[in-house]
């Protein structure tokens, strides 16, 4: 726990899961429920890292043979913890979108089953364990801020919070860069900057977020917001600071909600989805170059 700007603000490291960050949880869930007929011809996934590395797992778990399509220029770090659970790796494509094409179509051709990073509703429902365990840790939280790019987590978390807990505050949080929901969820003339496809949180680069998780967030959710790519450097060196620990982009992007003040000030017991730690270590000194001060926690 720390205390930030009067708030206190916990924690909930999902960095520190088996394969680095929260996506286990919804690869485990969705391929846990398959029949032997559906693994037969084995799995297929696209991913921007962390959803590969969960289905690889959860594969692997199941003696299932696993191909992943990842965007060109995904970190080496989880490309080859990626192959180190015994898939194999195709990169294909600038971004997941292009990435996610391309698996589609590796997917209808061999008969493989399909497995969604977001868009599937027992991914959703094992992302939401995440939350479930927050209320049960802190029952005392009055907002729950969760980054968001495709929306699994961001949608498992309302459903989870808001069929116990309705007055608990959930927010998300996308990078400016790429903020499909938040233009989504506010309207066209939301004052954002255009879908650059370019962020150091490429764990949460999604043009295109699911239908799925969208109604879900459109019926449920309390707010969207956008950070800078300056305020998601700054939380990375923040957390490795101060909390001695390395996460990745997308995890810190709602630790930059928390530190540059873009929560409601009402909100005093704050819980924070730290949702992965994927990093690739030789964008430390972009970062750097990137970060602005930001204020420290007591």
């Amino acid at each position: 726990m720390n205390e930030i700007s009067g708030r206190k603000v916990f924690l909930k490291m999902e960095n520190l899961q088996k394969t680095g960050s929260f996506k286990i949880r919804g690869a485990m869930n969705k391929v846990s429920q398959l029949t032997e007929a559906e693994c037969a011809k084995g799995l297929i996934a696209a991913s921007a890292g962390n959803h590969a590395q969960g289905v690889a797992y959860a594969g692997k778990a199941r003696n299932v043979p696993v191909t992943i399509f990842m965007p060109i220029g995904t970190p080496v770090a989880k490309v080859d913890a990626t192959k180190g659970y015994g898939a194999t790796v195709k990169l294909v494509g600038q971004n997941f979108d292009e990435a996610y094409v391309a698996a589609r179509e590796e997917q209808l051709r061999t008969g493989a089953t399909f497995i969604h990073p977001f868009d599937d509703l027992a991914v959703i429902e094992g992302q939401a364990t995440v939350a479930m365990e927050m209320l049960q840790q802190r029952p005392e939280l009055d907002t729950i801020v969760v980054p968001a790019g495709g929306g699994g987590l961001l949608a498992g978390t309302l459903l989870a919070v808001k069929s116990s807990r309705p007055d608990i505050r959930v927010i998300g949080v996308q990078s400016i860069n790429s903020a499909a929901i938040a233009v989504a969820y506010k309207g066209k003339n939301a004052a954002l900057l255009p879908y650059q496809g370019k962020t150091i949180a490429e764990g949460i680069n999604v043009k295109v977020p699911g239908k799925l998780t969208m109604n879900i967030i459109h019926s449920l959710v309390d707010d969207i917001i956008t950070v800078t790519e300056q305020e998601i450097a700054s939380a990375i060196l923040f957390m490795l600071e101060r909390e001695k620990t390395l996460i990745e982009g997308a995890g810190a992007a709602a630790v930059a909600a928390v530190l540059s003040h873009h929560i409601p000030s009402s909100a005093g017991n704050v819980g924070v989805i730290v949702s992965g730690g994927n990093f690739d270590i030789g964008k430390l000194t972009e970062c750097q170059q990137m970060s602005i001060q930001v204020p420290m926690a007591k």
